[in-house]
This record gives structure tokens, C-alpha cells and sequence, in this order.
């Protein structure tokens, strides 16, 4: 795990990232603006941008055709803190080598992308904090009448 670390720390910081991995969280926003969680909804279901419902499932959410390839992300927010949420959607490789899920703004070592799109990231940096504010909304939570929100 220590090298898998060290390789990930070394791998951004040689990007000219100034992100720091800890563990399977990367900490630091990638933008100075908050996230917008109706803009990040947005990017959630767009198939131009995001398009994570291709692979993940959440429950009430207005779209069609929702994956079953990921995980579903109902209550993800209980599960994973937004710094956890950031690495997975920057470089979800960092977190689980070979994993099929993109790595939304990594640019190097990257082996199927076309010419136009080298050296371009799929998500903008604030595309990531507008996702991850409304994947830190999805929290599944329990009041007191029993009822599951």
C-alpha cells in the first residue's frame, strides 16, 4: 500500500499537480469555487460530460437507463468522505489498479484516447467539485419518524 502510495504521490507531483494523495483521499479541491450540487446533478446524467449513470445507479434520480456496471451511490455521502469522493473520480486507478471506471482528470499514461483528446481531461477541474457537492448531498439518513429519506 506504502508504494502504491508513493507511486501516486510521485505520479501527480510529476503531472505538475500540486494535488496530495493521503491513503485513498485526496484532500485539497481542485478549484477555489465551491461545488454547485444542481450543476453536478447535471454532469452526473449528461452524456457529453460525466455520464456516470452509464455505470451507477442512484434511486429517485430523474434520468433513464441507469447503470448496474458500478456501484449504486444511494447514501454514497455516509460511505465516503468528499476527499475520498475527489480521488476516485480524478483517478479512480490510484484507488483500485485496472478498475474499469475512467480517471476523469488524469492526462498522462493513458492508453485509449484519440489525438484530439490528448492531453485534455475529460472532466474540468470544476466539473469534479460540482460532482462531488452533489454526491456529498446523497446521504441516506434515518429521522426520527423511522422513515428513510
Amino acid at each position: 500500500m506504502r508504494a502504491l502510495l508513493a507511486f501516486v504521490v510521485l505520479f501527480l507531483v510529476g503531472c505538475g499537480s500540486d494535488r496530495t494523495v493521503i491513503g485513498d483521499t485526496m484532500p485539497t479541491p481542485l478549484t477555489k469555487t465551491a461545488g454547485d450540487p444542481a450543476r453536478g446533478e447535471a454532469l452526473f446524467i449528461t452524456r457529453e460530460q460525466g455520464h456516470c449513470i452509464l455505470c451507477h445507479r442512484v434511486t429517485g434520480l430523474s434520468a433513464e437507463f441507469q447503470g448496474n456496471l458500478g456501484p449504486t451511490l444511494d447514501g454514497v455521502a455516509d460511505r465516503l468522505s468528499p476527499a475520498q469522493l475527489r480521488l476516485r473520480i480524478v483517478d479512480y486507478d490510484a484507488v483500485v489498479p485496472g478498475a474499469t471506471m475512467p480517471s476523469y482528470f488524469r492526462t498522462q499514461g493513458l492508453t485509449q484516447v484519440g489525438q484530439n483528446h490528448a492531453g485534455q481531461t475529460v472532466l474540468s477541474a470544476q466539473d469534479i467539485e460540482d460532482i462531488i457537492a452533489y454526491l456529498t448531498a446523497l446521504k441516506t439518513t434515518t429521522p426520527m419518524g423511522g422513515e428513510m429519506q
